[in-house]
């Protein structure tokens, strides 16, 4: 059977410096288009190290949140570091929720659904959980035609290597990160009322080596594809990546579009 996730996770710090840093901007847009409200029990399908969990607890008087994430890393991540009696973590699978039906108020998940190749059933999932009225909502990178910081990665690197064009075109191709795919796949569960928007946010890097870093991590499909290269030929991508980042002026912080599709919609009675 294919996996529930492709995503390439083996450290929670790695996570933060990847991309849990702009999972906590980008978290409140998306709570601004998915909506909260007191007294809920909330479901984080994809909760990674709980960045989405947090901003909810932050936003208003919630009953309880419980994050699910398929990597076992992460949520020891977030339990290490996370200490609010309203918040629970468990590894779980996205395509096999571990929890009777209608049993949230609100289900939402944050940059997850791109790397679920059963993306469908995930959807399923998530809309089963849900009491009637519920909100279901999710967000994922526009990952072709927004996602700047990645691109300029991707694109250097497909450039030098046709093994890198392959794995861009499989990074580009994932579920759920056209327009109207969202949407789609919410109407195709029975969700109702359902609205697609594009959140934006800025990812700023103070230099080169702050953009850098990460990739040279464990974390993610960027050092996925590191981790099959020769010390001389890293050398050569960083130095080729480098050129698009300086653009002509001296290292230093620069700030980059990073856009995501976000969709939500009403669980029926």
């Amino acid at each position: 059977m294919t996996p529930s996730s492709t995503f390439t996770a083996a450290d929670g710090d790695g996570y933060e410096l990847l991309m849990g840093r702009w999972s906590r901007r980008l978290a409140d847009p998306f709570l601004d288009f998915a909506g909260t409200t007191d007294g809920e029990s909330v479901l984080d399908v994809g909760c990674g190290t709980g960045c989405l969990s947090v901003a909810l607890t932050k936003r208003c008087q919630v009953k309880q949140v419980r994050g699910v994430d398929f990597s076992r890393e992460y949520i020891e991540y977030a339990k290490r570091h996370i200490d609010d009696p309203r918040i629970s973590f468990e590894v779980g699978d996205a395509c096999a929720l571990a929890f009777p039906d209608r049993s949230y108020d609100r289900v939402l998940s944050l940059l997850m659904l791109h790397f679920v190749p059963r993306a469908d059933e995930a959807i399923a999932e998530m809309r089963r959980v849900a009491r009637p009225g519920a909100v279901v909502g999710a967000a994922v990178w526009d990952a072709r035609g927004g996602f700047v910081a990645s691109r300029m990665f991707f694109d250097t690197a497909a450039a030098l290597d046709p093994k890198a064009a392959e794995r861009r075109a499989r990074n580009y191709t994932r579920p759920m990160t056209r327009p109207g795919e969202l949407a789609n796949a919410w109407r195709a569960v029975g969700l109702t009322d359902v609205v697609e928007t594009a959140l934006l946010i800025r990812m700023e890097f103070a230099s080169f080596d702050d953009y850098w870093a990460p990739y040279i991590g464990s974390e993610g499909p960027q050092a996925e594809y590191i981790s099959t290269l020769s010390d001389e030929d890293r050398g050569r991508l960083r130095d080729a990546v480098r050129l698009p980042y300086v653009d002509g002026e001296p290292d230093g912080p620069r700030s980059y579009a990073a856009l995501a599709w976000a969709v939500k919609g009403i669980a029926p009675g």
